[in-house]
């Protein structure tokens, strides 16, 4: 298997975000596909998320020819009346299955504590994402419940709620 790389998100990965973003097939559980507007409106905001040192984007690499094969990141969120990171991640599905979500995962937690600003990382996949929820269970997530949320905006979703002590890894 090749190694895992984070790239930090550029102007270049627009491309790949309406890859990701675009597929009925990739949005599955997010309340499908974005539009062409919306993906730009997205992109703009994660080319400006490391400018106050707390929220992050990355590029996944992987493979012989180092190619762009999704995206990781971390964000802040109030979350229970408390500031935590969210952190999400989304492979293509060429690339699903190998790993690569799980490793790309690891290196953005890995980077949040570095200089960890907040104590907790939350994930939240829908209920019906079995392989983002395993993917939580292998990084060593806890899982604390089942909840609702509103993703996109308006529209509710139930995810669970998985938390990670980055004071503790």
């Amino acid at each position: 298997m090749s190694e895992v790389l984070l790239q930090l998100w550029s102007e270049a990965d627009l491309e790949l975000l309406e890859k990701l973003l675009g597929d009925p097939e990739m949005m599955t559980h997010l309340g499908g596909p974005e539009t062409p507007e919306q993906i730009l409106r997205r992109h703009q905001r994660y080319l400006h998320l490391p400018e106050d040192g707390t929220d992050h984007m990355f590029r996944i690499i992987w493979g012989p020819q180092q190619e762009g094969v999704g995206n990781v990141g971390y964000w802040r969120k109030t979350w229970k009346d408390q500031a935590v990171y969210e952190i999400g991640w989304l492979v293509l599905p060429a690339y699903q299955g190998q790993g690569i979500a799980t490793k790309a995962a690891a290196a953005a937690i890995e980077h949040a504590c570095q200089e960890p600003k907040f104590r907790f990382m939350h994930a939240f996949p829908s209920v019906a994402n079995l392989a983002s929820n395993a993917i939580c269970r292998k990084l060593g997530f806890t899982l604390i419940e089942e909840c609702q949320v509103e993703y996109p905006p308006g529209r509710s979703m139930t995810v669970n709620d998985w938390s990670l002590d980055l004071f503790k890894t």
